[in-house]
């Protein structure tokens, strides 16, 4: 099966090895059809530390690193 590939924003770089990132999706509500913004915050493992808050990542799932991290920064994806 592919690996889930989201995009989104590091709200914080304080961990050692770790950003937080938070995930935004858009859909459609099924009754009222107005377009709905959810966010959802992951943790991703960053190794090199190299991602400060407020870049745009990439983060692919991953076996589990820790307790909370199941997601890897894709360093490819640095803008």
């Amino acid at each position: 099966m592919p690996k889930r590939i989201l995009q989104g924003k590091v709200t914080s770089d304080k961990n050692e090895q770790t950003v937080t990132v938070l995930v935004e999706r858009r859909f459609t509500h099924p009754m009222m059809k107005k377009t709905v913004r959810s966010t959802k915050k992951y943790r991703a493992h960053d190794p090199l530390n190299q991602f400060k808050v407020g870049d745009t990542v990439r983060i692919v799932e991953c076996a589990p690193i820790s307790k909370t991290k199941r997601w890897e920064v894709l360093v490819d994806a640095q803008a």
